[in-house]
C-alpha cells in the first residue's frame, strides 16, 4: 500500500480523487457535519469492514436480495453482457425490472436468491463491466431461521 507516514496508531497517505467526486464528498461531510475528511473516510471503512463481516457469516446461508445498478447504455455490448451474466446466474436471478432514467442512463434491480458467496459473485461481475456506473449488493435473510 502506498503509506507516506506512520506514528504510533496513525497512517497518512495519499489519494488521487476527480474534482467532481471530492466536491460531492465535501458536500457529504458538511451535511453529516464530519468536522474533516478523515473522520468521514474512516467512518465508511468501518461501514465496509462491517458489512464484509456480516457477509462472511452468512457466507453459506440461503439469503435473498436485489442487485441495483445504474449503467450506460450507450456502452458498446454492454446490454448483451449484462444479459449473459444473468443467464450465467439464472438459478439466482428471480425477476428483474429495466428502467430508462434518461437519454443515456438506465437502471436495473435485479431480485435474487441464493448463497451468499454465488450473489456477491453475480454482483461483483455487473459491478466490474465497463459502463456500469453503480451496482449494489443489498442481502438480507429469507426468513426461513426466524421464528
Amino acid at each position: 500500500m502506498g503509506e507516506l507516514t506512520s506514528d504510533r496508531s496513525i497512517t497518512r497517505f495519499g489519494v488521487s480523487i476527480p474534482s467532481d467526486l471530492i466536491r460531492n464528498f465535501d458536500d457529504y461531510i458538511r451535511a453529516r457535519q464530519y468536522s474533516n475528511r478523515s473522520e468521514a473516510i474512516r467512518d465508511l471503512i468501518r461501514e465496509k469492514l462491517i458489512a464484509q463481516e456480516w457477509e462472511r457469516e452468512v457466507q453459506g446461508k440461503e439469503v435473498v436480495g436485489t442487485i441495483t445498478y445504474v449503467y450506460d447504455h450507450h456502452k458498446r455490448e454492454l446490454v448483451n453482457s449484462i444479459v449473459d451474466i444473468q443467464h450465467d446466474f439464472s438459478e439466482h436471478v428471480i425477476v428483474s425490472q429495466h428502467v430508462h432514467l434518461d437519454h443515456s442512463n438506465c437502471l436495473e434491480v435485479a431480485i435474487v436468491r441464493g448463497k451468499a458467496g454465488a450473489l456477491e459473485g453475480l454482483a461483483d461481475k455487473l459491478k466490474a463491466l465497463k459502463g456500469v456506473k453503480h451496482c449494489k449488493l443489498t442481502m438480507t435473510t429469507t426468513g426461513a431461521d426466524l421464528s
